[in-house]
């Protein structure tokens, strides 16, 4: 029995199991929900759901982990370990591409040039940073004189819940376990529903580079009364990190203060574009279409409110229409496919009930709003058309709320001091991108924008030795370099008496 659905073959026999102390084993219950295709809606598969006994399961055997080799390991044996997974991910290549794109329906270009090679890069980038990090020393004065030394240990928070996204599954998936295997934790892993073959696919990875049973786990299901909630809730499970909507990000938030658990979040956004009229204009395009309608939109670091200098308000938006309606989409194997389908038909309902919403309030449909009609077997896809308008006011839900689709909404503004406050007027804090040739307009733009990062003349541009993560409700918690270790690590201080 196949642990991970391949894109071909009889998707009746394929199951996708659970990965729990080195072995794939499917749910005591039976229960099983589909994986179907976001580009034709066919079946890829069944997924095992995980119960409660599966999650106690995965966190117990993590516990084990912990206290068994994993936990004896140093950290140059974990770190050559991790080498291993990573080069084990790209001796694979080819199998986590088609699995990955058998459940997102991304183009296959995209996939092969972000999400696999950066799922195998996490492990080695993280792999290194756990042994150049210092910790800190001091010497201090005692009553007697002789005094006595403070030094800093970096030790494991232990068993860490990772509950990842659909969008990028395996990127933002060990973009988190791989630095909490780096510092010496062992991780249960929930990937989304909707994706999750690559996941399940790593464990098939720990154990031929001969990571230890337990440390390594996956659990399949949904959220509340599934596998998610059941995680969450667990008294072993000593931290919790997650990417996601804020709502859910909420009542993770919530299951963590039992037992008062560390949190990482990054969690929604309604992210700005600012572009002045002294940007390179063609790059200026070119970066806000790729921020707005890349991986067809769902990108939590994407841009769907796009305010530009009034002197070239007209010619970009004709510009930024001719590239959205250039985009043309496909199966993901066709290299003229320059976007793929939503994630599923829920989701495209969801994003059509804004495509409606951006109509009734007046908005001018520049380009889209619509489903685009399909081929054959692709009618049944999730497909849906890139879209921009503009017209629409600062109130509208368009504007507010993130829809997390191909489209934008563009607005013109006078003044620099009018574009940062409206770049502001939003609860959430994830993500800016401002064009300008101004070297002093970017540095004092980018300085006032309430975000985690803040892109100039570029977008999706990122050193993962940096702080990454959103501020108000777009998540709390940074990562990235010394920064996971921060949360992936507690800092245990050693006080000698000399």
């Amino acid at each position: 029995m196949s642990s991970v659905p391949r894109p071909t073959g009889d998707a009746a026999a394929l199951r996708t199991l659970n990965f729990i102390n080195g072995e794939f084993v499917a749910a005591r219950s039976g229960k099983t929900f589909e994986n179907r295709a976001p580009t034709d809606g066919r079946l890829i598969g069944l997924v095992s759901e995980a119960g409660e006994a599966e999650v106690d399961a995965a966190v117990r055997a993590a516990r084990a982990a912990l206290a068994g080799p994993w936990g004896g390991l140093d950290i140059a044996q974990r770190s050559e370990m991790l080498y291993a997974v990573a080069d084990e991910i790209n001796r694979r290549f080819d199998d986590f591409l088609q699995a990955e794109v058998a459940d997102t329906g991304k183009p296959l270009s995209l996939a092969s040039h972000i999400d696999i090679p950066r799922g195998a890069a996490n492990f080695k980038i993280f792999a290194d940073v756990v042994k150049n990090v210092p910790t800190e020393a001091f010497q201090m004065a005692t009553p007697d004189g002789k005094g006595a030394l403070n030094y800093a240990l970096r030790v494991p928070k232990g068993v860490v819940g990772v509950i990842c996204p659909w969008n990028l599954p395996l990127l933002l998936m060990t973009w988190k376990v791989g630095p909490a295997l780096a510092c010496g934790n062992a991780v249960v892993v929930k990937p989304s529903e909707e994706t999750p073959s690559t996941a399940t696919l790593l464990g098939e990875v720990m154990n031929k580079v001969g990571v230890p049973k337990g440390v390594y786990n996956v659990v399949h299901g949904f959220g509340p009364g599934s596998a998610g909630e059941f995680l969450t809730r667990h008294a072993g499970v000593d931290a919790i990190t997650f990417t996601g909507e804020t709502r859910t990000g909420t009542a993770i938030m919530k299951a963590a203060a039992e037992g008062t658990r560390a949190v990482s979040f990054e969690l929604g956004g309604k992210n700005a574009g600012i572009v002045f009229a002294d940007c390179d204009f063609d790059a200026a395009v070119e970066g806000i279409g790729r921020a707005a309608f890349a991986n067809c939109g769902q990108v939590c670091l994407g841009t769907e409110r796009v305010y530009v200098e009034l002197a070239i308000f007209e010619r970009f938006v004709q510009a930024l229409k001719a590239r959205a309606e250039g985009m043309k989409p496909g199966r993901p194997e066709d290299k003229a496919t320059g976007i793929g389908p939503l994630i599923s038909q829920e989701h495209r309902n969801k994003v059509l009930s804004y495509y409606k919403k951006a109509v009734a309030d007046g908005a001018t449909v520049v380009t889209g709003g619509g489903v685009p009609d399909m081929p054959g077997e692709l009618k049944n896809g999730s497909w849906i058309q890139p879209t921009i308008w503009t017209g629409l006011p600062e109130s509208s839900a368009v504007i507010r709320e993130e829809i997390f689709g191909p489209c934008c909404h563009i607005r013109p503004f006078d003044a620099e001091d009018e574009a940062v406050a409206l770049a502001n007027d939003t609860p959430y804090g994830l993500a800016t991108t401002i064009w300008t040739t101004n070297l002093a307009r970017a540095h004092r733009v980018a300085a006032k924008i309430d975000v985690g990062i803040c892109w100039v003349n570029s977008w999706f541009l990122r050193d993962l030795r940096t702080p990454f993560g959103g501020s108000k409700e777009s998540g709390i918690g940074r990562e990235g370099g010394v920064h996971s270790l921060e949360f992936y690590t507690e800092l245990r201080n050693v006080c000698i008496k000399l």
